[in-house]
């Protein structure tokens, strides 16, 4: 299980990224203080306060994925 911290700036951002976690076959979860939703959920996502940084906890490893996740990624 990993877990890195992401800004999403954009709608673009947010499609892509939602996007890219619907292709993986393990869960994803995207949380902000004491909210969790279900990173494959574009609904969930775009609820999420995005001017804050969210953390993304992955319960499984993807390369396709990380290589997102490193776009987003907060330094």
């Amino acid at each position: 299980m990993s877990q890195k911290q992401i800004k999403l700036n954009a709608a673009e951002d947010v499609q892509e990224f939602v996007n890219a976690a619907s292709k993986c076959d393990f869960d994803i979860d995207v949380f902000y203080n004491r909210i969790l939703i279900d990173a494959k959920s574009i609904l969930g996502v775009f609820s999420m306060d995005l001017t804050k940084v969210l953390t993304v906890k992955c319960h499984g490893e993807s390369k396709e994925f990380n290589r997102t996740l490193q776009k987003f990624a907060v330094v």
